[in-house]
């Protein structure tokens, strides 16, 4: 059986890697930068939904967005209908870092499909679509504390 997640891990964790390393002078450290980037991209997100979107728990989501908001990449509002939301928006700081943060993603995604024709990247993209949402369905199931029967 080929090993396609085993690939897939050590892409993410290498990328993941380059990031941190390269963001460290932003003041960005542990993989931040996904949250801001997906906060500039959706301003007034709330909490809950950044973390479905980014794949992590609410805990993790929280430590991340607070480390944000104590460095004045990001801020909370009250939603205007509900107190209880929150929402998420880049604040001057954030939106200053996010073209520098989308160039770096630029560049990786150039370098990751070098030699790669227009068809195969499109062919790699959609195939990773599907095992994305065929690793959500478990997702879903495992976060609502099930458990898969191997």
């Amino acid at each position: 059986m080929l090993e396609i997640l085993r690939e897939i891990g050590m892409i993410a964790r290498a990328l993941d890697s380059i990031s941190n390393i390269e963001f460290k002078e932003l003041d960005l450290t542990k993989g931040q930068y996904l949250y801001l980037v997906r906060i500039c991209e959706s301003p007034g997100i709330i909490q809950e939904k950044l973390a479905e979107m980014i794949k992590v728990d609410r805990t993790t989501a929280a430590r991340a967005i607070k480390k944000l908001e104590l460095n004045g990449f990001i801020q909370k509002k009250d939603d205007e209908q509900n107190k209880k939301i929150r929402k998420l928006f880049p604040t001057e700081k954030g939106k200053k870092v996010f073209p520098f943060i989308k160039r770096e993603h630029d560049y990786s995604n150039a370098a990751a499909l070098e030699g790669l024709s227009e068809k195969e990247a499109e062919t790699i993209f959609n195939l990773l679509q599907r095992v994305r949402k065929n690793v959500e369905k478990d997702w879903e199931f495992v976060k609502k504390g099930n458990k898969r029967n191997y």
